[in-house]
């Protein structure tokens, strides 16, 4: 909560966030539905790849928790479990990349790159902006029993 004000605020830079973690997201799973092989290939660091795993499946699941990350900007505050469904989502993300795809690619700096930044790193803001709209959600829950 904010020093000057009386109420919680919920910052238009957190919308913009919530955006860019969307957009973000839809963008790098749109790599792994349509181009996983060579993405894999990249990520392995030209390691050779006997078998692929399921990229197919993981775009298809990142470019649905992008959309749900995308949508919960629009209505953040009436939508705050988009914005859970969103963090749940990067969590499963980031876990099954670790255990279904490091295993074939190996711990190179590409592959801890991808994890870190485009999964586990969103989480921060995420968590904070969850947080925020659930603290001025029952602000307005409150305001409206009085």
């Amino acid at each position: 909560m904010e020093q000057n004000s009386p109420f919680p605020v919920f910052p238009m830079h957190f919308r913009g966030l919530l955006l860019l973690a969307g957009i973000y997201t839809v963008c790098w799973s749109a790599f792994y539905k349509w181009y996983g092989e060579t993405l894999l290939r990249w990520l392995a660091m030209d390691a050779e790849l006997t078998q692929f795993p399921p990229f197919n499946y993981f775009g298809t699941f990142g470019l649905l928790i992008g959309l749900i990350l995308f949508v919960s900007a629009f209505y953040p505050i009436s939508w705050v479990w988009l914005i859970l469904a969103g963090i749940t989502g990067k969590i499963i993300t980031a876990i099954w990349f670790s255990l279904g795809f490091i295993p074939d690619l190996g711990w190179n700096k590409r592959t801890i790159f991808h994890l870190v930044f485009n999964e586990l790193l969103w989480l921060i803001p995420l968590i904070l902006i969850f947080l925020r709209s659930l603290q001025v959600k029952n602000y307005l829950l409150e305001q409206e029993k009085k």
